[in-house]
């Protein structure tokens, strides 16, 4: 009787779960043409970088995207799923130890990837266009404290679960652990976003897993929202792929980014978070040992960075990058989901 009613719980809630899903993409779809047509009218247009973060110009960049750079492609795009996710967890998933946190993580930093949006559209296509990089990775960090201090203070969540080991007791240091997470994981996701289709496919499929394992772990709250994501971006990827249409700008990949870290950590697991988004970790890190080799060595060890671009600078065609990154995805998201269910984590 027990396993019965067990059943028809997670039944219930799968039912619901996918409900969410799908009322989610009708309506992220439904407000797209809204979005498109004011995007066009006022020109929403992405400004291209021209200089990289060491300051020199990026020719091989420019020279990988000359033939995008020549039609005007709206950017800040993330607003329709933001807004979708914000209407409908307020709406029909709102939990104070649920979905709180992730909300405010991804309207956070929503908010700030918005200002550097609107900067980035008013600019004049010199230089980085948007706000600088120390200002914006404060405004980050900002909202990653308030909402991993929050994480500790309020939730009192204090230990971090080490798979196939048990959980690591750290008290108020999981507070800089959850900051650190946050920030990184919305920088990562803001890299990863430099093709068409490439960071809202990669997004869809972490958020997938992590859904997964937190229906499993009966924290449905969590895999509503996580569903509720996958909704809206099965809806901008739609739109996005290539021949992008639009693209998310960092208003949507920060969002993306920061919710993402914020659900890792609410399921307990924050370190299966490199195994699901390795591909995330892969872009920092390739941009990183591109800035440390020409800043120390003086040379570049990829064609360009990250790697998404060093792969088509060797001659892959974007589809293929694209395409192939959505394969790894789904094999390190599977290889994840299996440590959650030995290690311990369900």
């Amino acid at each position: 009787m027990h396993d019965f009613l067990q059943v028809s719980i997670l039944t219930q809630q799968s039912v619901k779960l996918f409900a969410i899903a799908l009322g989610a993409f009708l309506l992220a779809m439904a407000v797209t043409p809204l979005y498109t047509y004011i995007a066009y009218k006022y020109r929403f247009w992405k400004k291209p970088r021209t200089t990289s973060t060491t300051g020199e110009e990026l020719t091989v960049f420019s020279k990988l995207h000359a033939a995008k750079h020549t039609r005007n492609i709206p950017t800040m795009a993330g607003v329709i799923f933001v807004l979708v996710i914000v209407v409908i967890t307020l709406f029909f998933n709102l939990d104070r130890s649920q979905t709180w946190l992730p909300l405010a993580a991804l309207a956070g930093g929503a908010l700030v990837g918005l200002i550097d949006d609107i900067i980035n559209i008013k600019g004049d296509g010199t230089g980085v266009s948007g706000l600088r990089s120390g200002l914006k990775f404060a405004l980050i960090s900002a909202v990653a404290i308030v909402v991993a201090w929050y994480f500790f203070a309020k939730l009192g969540y204090t230990a971090v679960h080490v798979p196939f080991f048990g959980d690591l007791e750290l008290g108020w240091l999981i507070m800089p652990l959850a900051a650190f997470a946050i920030v990184a994981t919305g920088n990562a996701l803001n890299l990863t976003d430099g093709l068409d289709g490439l960071a809202g496919g990669l997004a869809a499929q972490a958020y997938v897993f992590f859904g997964i394992i937190a229906m499993l772990q009966g924290n449905y709250g969590i895999a509503a929202f996580c569903f509720t994501i996958v909704g809206t971006l099965l809806s901008y990827v739609w739109f996005n792929i290539y021949p992008a249409r639009f693209f998310m700008g960092d208003v949507g990949s920060f969002a993306l980014g920061m919710g993402l870290a914020v659900v890792a950590l609410l399921t307990d697991t924050l370190l299966l978070l490199p195994v699901i988004g390795l591909l995330f970790v892969v872009e920092v890190g390739s941009s990183l040992v591109q800035i440390i080799s020409k800043k120390f060595f003086g040379r570049k060890l990829l064609l360009s960075a990250p790697l998404h671009h060093h792969l088509e600078a060797t001659g892959w065609p974007e589809t293929k990058v694209t395409m192939r990154f959505w394969v790894i995805g789904a094999v390190v998201g599977f290889i994840g989901l299996m440590m959650a269910l030995a290690g311990g984590a369900i």
